[in-house]
C-alpha cells in the first residue's frame, strides 16, 4: 500500500464523522477506528434501567422525540422510556451508522411488535450501511416493550432501537 494513498486516507477519516472503517487492498487488510477499544467496549455494553408503570397508559409517538445522550456516568433518568411496576428493560442500541429497517422487506412482517416475546439471538431489526443489510440480534431474553425508530429512519452509532422487558 502506497504511503501517500494511506497518508490521504487517514486524512479524509480524520476530517469524516465516520468512526470505523476497514479496508482491503492487494492482500493487506486496514481497519481504522477513532474509537480505542476500550470506549468501544463502553459504548457497547448492554444497559439495563429501571423503569417506572406508565407504559402501557401512555400514548404511542407519532415520531420518537430524541433528547442530548447525558454525560457517561450519569443515569437517563428524565428520560427513561416506561416499563411495568418492578420490571427491568433492556435497551437494544444500534451497533452501527445506517438506515433502520423493521422488516426483511417492504411487503413483508416485521421481524417483531410491540408485546412479542423474543430469545437471545433472535433478529430484531435491519440496519442498511453502505448497501449491506445487517440483521441485528437480541442478545437478552423478553419482550418487547416499545419501539424506539420508525422504520426508514436514520439511525447513528449506539442509537436506542428497542426496550425490551427481561424475563
Amino acid at each position: 500500500m502506497d504511503l501517500q494513498y494511506l497518508r490521504r486516507l487517514l486524512k479524509i477519516f480524520d476530517e469524516s464523522t465516520a468512526v470505523d472503517l476497514e479496508i482491503e487492498e492487494e492482500g493487506i487488510k486496514l481497519r481504522l477506528s477513532k474509537f480505542s477499544e476500550h470506549q468501544a467496549a463502553i459504548a457497547s455494553a448492554p444497559q439495563v434501567i429501571h423503569l417506572p408503570s406508565s407504559a402501557h397508559a401512555a400514548p404511542a409517538l407519532a415520531a420518537p422525540q430524541f433528547a442530548a445522550a447525558p454525560p457517561q456516568g450519569t443515569a437517563p433518568e428524565a428520560a427513561a422510556p416506561t416499563a411495568p411496576e418492578g420490571k427491568q428493560a433492556h435497551q437494544v442500541c444500534s451497533p452501527i451508522v445506517g438506515t433502520f429497517y423493521r422488516a426483511p422487506a417492504p411487503d413483508a412482517d416485521s421481524f417483531v411488535q410491540v408485546g412479542s416475546r423474543i430469545t437471545a439471538g433472535a433478529t430484531l431489526c435491519i440496519v442498511e450501511a453502505m448497501k449491506l443489510m445487517n440483521e441485528i440480534e437480541s442478545d437478552v431474553s423478553g419482550t418487547v416493550v416499545k419501539i424506539l425508530v420508525e422504520n426508514g429512519q436514520p439511525i447513528e452509532y449506539n442509537q436506542p432501537l428497542m426496550l425490551v422487558e427481561l424475563d
